[in-house]
């Protein structure tokens, strides 16, 4: 479990600093110079291994839930301190934040009550509540299902309260949960499938909603051709992409490597398939060069050890 902790931690941060250079560049541009390695600034004119506003909320996250309880107030005072005082960025800047993100956290710093700041319309759909929320698959290993998909939407609903984003959030939970099970990955994917369309039979969810996710729900999404697939900051979209990528590669480097070549939203369609492949690979199956190209490693493996020590002492 710990080998594989790090690698989704680690393989998260790592998908996100190869996808920053060539944020918001199109796939057919990208195609022309494509990534094959980590390189430095680019389209925010950082230096190489820079990580962006992913991991920044997600080592966020992981920090407040080393604490004694889940406490919303506690993450989302981490997520303000991220906005205004630079907290948990790679070179003390914001210089990628997310419109809906950004938002929410002035909500918080109003006293909204927490789990009520997270934009709740059909358009506040992007990917940043499923950016951040892979250290909670760890966390919630045993919990009660119940406890489980309540802890799911409140802590999307900090960013990202449509039932779209919770939704999304959910399934790929569910899906580093069984990843994490010593199963082959294409199992793992149909164990997935038939936990959610068990869990939407037994809720009373908006079945129009959830017929959006028939591409993963119901087919094998590994079918789909790369035009089929888009990388933009859609949540929906990043899922697929990620999920995608993801199955359709056999190792760690080419997986991420896949992710960010599709451009648009490319750090965070990175670091959400570096999750993926990292929790399945482990950290031993990371790629040690990319590793040592982060910033600010060693801190960002004090916090993931702090994190897993927590998770397996209180087994």
């Amino acid at each position: 479990m710990r080998n594989r902790i790090f690698g989704g931690i680690i393989g998260l941060s790592i998908g996100d600093a190869l996808g920053v250079p060539v944020e918001f560049k199109t796939r057919s541009t990208i195609a022309q110079n494509p990534v094959i390695g980590m390189r430095g600034f680019g389209t925010h004119g950082q230096p190489m291994g820079t990580w962006s506003d992913d991991s920044s909320l997600t080592f966020c996250l992981m920090e407040s839930l080393c604490q004694e309880s889940l406490d919303y107030s506690d993450i989302s005072s981490r997520f303000i301190r991220w906005l205004n005082e630079a907290y948990w960025t790679p070179h003390g800047v914001v210089f990628d934040r997310g419109i809906a993100t950004t938002e929410a956290i002035h909500r918080m710093m109003k006293g909204t009550n927490p789990i009520h700041c997270g934009g709740m319309d059909v358009y506040s759909n992007g990917n940043g509540s499923l950016m951040r929320i892979l250290p909670l698959a760890f966390y919630q290993m045993r919990k009660s299902e119940m406890d489980a998909v309540s802890e799911i939407r409140n802590i999307s609903s900090l960013t990202h309260g449509h039932f779209r984003s919770v939704f999304s959030c959910t399934i790929f939970i569910t899906f580093i949960q069984l990843l994490t099970q010593e199963v082959e990955k294409i199992e793992a994917y149909h164990q997935m499938q038939k936990v959610i369309n068990e869990l939407v039979e037994r809720e009373s969810y908006n079945l129009e909603e959830v017929r959006l996710f028939d591409r993963i729900l119901r087919t094998n999404i590994i079918d789909l051709t790369e035009d089929q697939i888009s990388s933009s900051g859609y949540v929906l979209s990043t899922l697929e992409a990620a999920i995608w990528c993801f199955l359709s590669t056999d190792s760690f480097d080419d997986c991420v490597l896949k992710a960010v070549n599709l451009g648009d939203d490319s750090d965070t369609t990175g670091a959400v398939a570096g999750g993926l492949a990292g929790t399945y690979y482990g950290i031993e199956g990371v790629n040690e060069e990319w590793i040592d190209c982060l910033a600010r490693k060693e801190d960002i493996f004090t916090l993931t050890e702090r994190f897993t020590n927590k998770l397996l002492n209180n087994e």
